[in-house]
């Protein structure tokens, strides 16, 4: 895959959630959209406003939680993604 986000974005591949809870299966139509992700890859870092890089919190491979409505949605490869900003992540999840 050959995709850079530009200065604070991040490319994550979404995360899908068990469909099932104990022996309840969820149908499609109920579920809430997905707010987990791997990041694949990150920009060079937020510009502030004397035009210095501040490095991005998050990098490749880190599972992450975004907010429900982050991000667009995009088609790299035949793959769906997601390109957001670093403030759309609510945090990184430690292993």
């Amino acid at each position: 895959m050959k995709f850079k986000p530009l200065h604070d974005r991040v490319l994550v591949r979404k995360i899908e959630e068990d469909d099932k809870v104990g022996s309840i299966i969820i149908p499609d139509s109920a579920k809430e959209k997905p707010m987990r992700g791997e990041v694949l890859s990150v920009g060079s870092g937020h510009v502030n406003d004397e035009g210095k890089i501040r490095p991005l919190d998050v990098k490749e491979g880190d599972t992450v939680i975004f907010s429900k409505w982050a991000g667009t949605e995009v088609r790299i490869d035949g793959e769906e993604l997601m390109v957001m900003k670093e403030s759309d992540i609510i945090g990184i999840v430690e292993k």
